[in-house]
């Protein structure tokens, strides 16, 4: 099985090489990147959590190799995060500017409540 996990993980790599090699990319290139990209982080973390919480597997690594493992991930754990921390206050920033006023909202709400009924 973890022949196959490694072929799929290489083709995966070589589509986003791909993705990121593309020349003029639009604003859907990009977004398709980013979709297939988180894409292939989560199925890892998938696996890795699989891994992690399988104790056979675990004690087939030594003290060292563990100790490794855990630095590395902590380190591209904790850039990926401030990243995310990053992006989401600038999303924050550009959705109050583009919020609608509370009344426009409630408006709306109450239309909606009128169409649909149980």
């Amino acid at each position: 099985m973890s022949e196959k996990w490694v072929e799929t993980c290489e083709r995966m790599l070589e589509e986003m090489r791909k993705f990121s090699e593309k020349e003029d990319r639009d604003r859907l290139d990009l977004v398709q990147s980013m979709r297939f990209t988180l894409y292939a982080l989560h199925r890892s973390l998938l696996g890795w959590m699989n891994w992690v919480n399988n104790p056979d597997i675990m004690a087939a690594f030594g003290k060292e190799e563990l100790d490794e493992m855990t630095k590395k991930i902590a380190e591209f754990t904790e850039a990926f995060i401030k990243y995310d921390v990053k992006v989401t206050q600038k999303g924050a920033e550009k959705s109050v500017g583009a919020k609608r006023p509370a009344r426009e909202v409630r408006e709306r709400r109450r239309s909606l409540e009128d169409i649909f009924y149980v």
